[in-house]
Formats: C-alpha cells, structure tokens, sequence
C-alpha cells in the first residue's frame, strides 16, 4: 500500500509527549485562514510504501524511550486513512506509541478503524461556531464534535488544540467556549493554546498564494499565559 506525504522529521518534541517522528501527509480539504502549510493542500506529493515508511521510523525507535512514538500529522491525515491504519497496525506490533494530529474532519467509519490502533489523537478545535468554522477554514464544527465524540466512545486519549489568533481567536470568550466543548468528552486530557505565527509567509509567496492574514501580527507568550488562566489546571 502506498501513501503520499510532505515531510518527514525525525526526533522533534512538540507534536506528542516525547521525543517523536511526526509524519506529515499531503493534501487537504479545509482552508484555514492561519494555515502554516499550504504546502501540503494538494493530494499530489512523494509516494511512499507503507514497510518502507515503517522500515524508515524504525530507525529512530531507540531515540522514543518511555514517552516518545510516532506522529501522523498534514495537511489531513485522515485523508488516507487506510494508509494511517497500516502503519499503525505495524507500529503497534512494535509497541511504538502512535498520536494522529487532526482537525476532526472526516470520514468517521474510516477514521474508527485508524483508531483501533491510536493511543493518542490531537484534535483542533478551529473556531467556536460553524458561521466561524465555514468563514475561515471551509469547514463545520458539528463534524469535529462528531469525530469528538467518536474519540470519547472508543476511550482514546484527547489532546484538543486551539491556534490563538490576534483579533479573531484570542478573546476570552473564545478560549471559554472551547473549554465547554472539550470538557463534554470524557477522554480529555489535555487543552493547548498554540500562538499564532507567521514563519509560513515564505511558503505562500513560493506558491504564489495570498496569506490571508500576511498582516495580522503574531500571537505573544504573555496573551496565551492570560488565557490559559481559562482553562482548568487538569487539562493544562
């Protein structure tokens, strides 16, 4: 079986508890106006086997220790999810932790096979409301709550993520009502408030695709310190 993907890096610490391998698959359907890789919207990319991508981790399993494993990231992952639920059936042979890091927007009978074989999902909650969802990401907040909720009936831990952008998601409101949301899902373990950045300019003007929020100014550590007051200590 063959997938497609971006990007591979190897022992990085920020996508998953640990030191990980994240791997990042090409194409998606959503159009996030903060997107930092557009890169990867396109389902067309570097074709790989899944052995010869499982072969390629392996190499770093020494590296993982007690807390460390492998991280599906994109673009969507659960755009190939029968690519996913390969890898990670092998990877699980191996007792290698496994996260996927999603927007929750998919197919939910594929994605509950993907998570047979999961130990961690990493889920954005984008926006608050589906007018928001629709306006800048082309997306729908009741599918997220769909794939939420499927998470939490197959009791794979949850990690909800929520990107804080000046002057769109930065309000207390907002950090408020994405708390509410997680909360209702019993395999919650953990909110993270991620601060926008703009790093990503340079892939837009490489593709020769407008950044829509090319001027809007980048999120600063002492906004999202205010806001995690917001988010109760056992999910921080």
């Amino acid at each position: 079986m063959f997938g497609t993907i971006n990007s591979f890096q190897s022992l990085g610490a920020v996508d998953g508890p640990g030191i990980r391998v994240t791997v990042f698959m090409q194409g998606c359907h959503l159009r996030c106006v903060y997107c930092h890789n557009p890169d990867t919207w396109d389902i067309t990319g570097a074709k790989v086997s899944v052995i010869d991508l499982f072969n390629k981790i392996m190499r770093y399993k020494p590296y993982f220790f007690e807390h460390g494993g492998v991280t599906v990231s994109g673009g969507e992952p659960l755009l190939q999810p029968e690519f996913i639920e390969e890898l990670f059936k092998l990877l699980k042979a191996e007792n290698v932790h496994t996260a996927i890091d999603t927007s929750g927007i998919c197919d939910l009978e594929k994605a509950e096979r993907v998570l047979k074989y999961c130990d961690l999902v990493m889920c954005d909650i984008k926006f608050v409301t589906e007018e928001d969802y629709k306006t800048y990401a082309r997306g729908s907040l009741k599918r997220v709550e769909e794939f939420l909720e499927l998470t939490s009936k197959k009791n794979v831990p949850l990690w909800v993520r929520h990107v804080v952008v000046p002057n769109l998601t930065d309000s207390e409101a907002s950090v408020k009502r994405v708390v509410e949301i997680s909360k209702k899902y019993k395999n919650l373990q953990k909110i993270e408030l991620l601060p926008f950045r703009n790093i990503c300019q340079s892939k837009y003007d490489n593709l020769g695709i407008d950044f829509p929020l090319k001027n809007t100014k980048e999120c600063d550590n002492e906004t999202i310190e205010s806001l995690y007051k917001f988010v109760p200590e056992e999910f921080r």
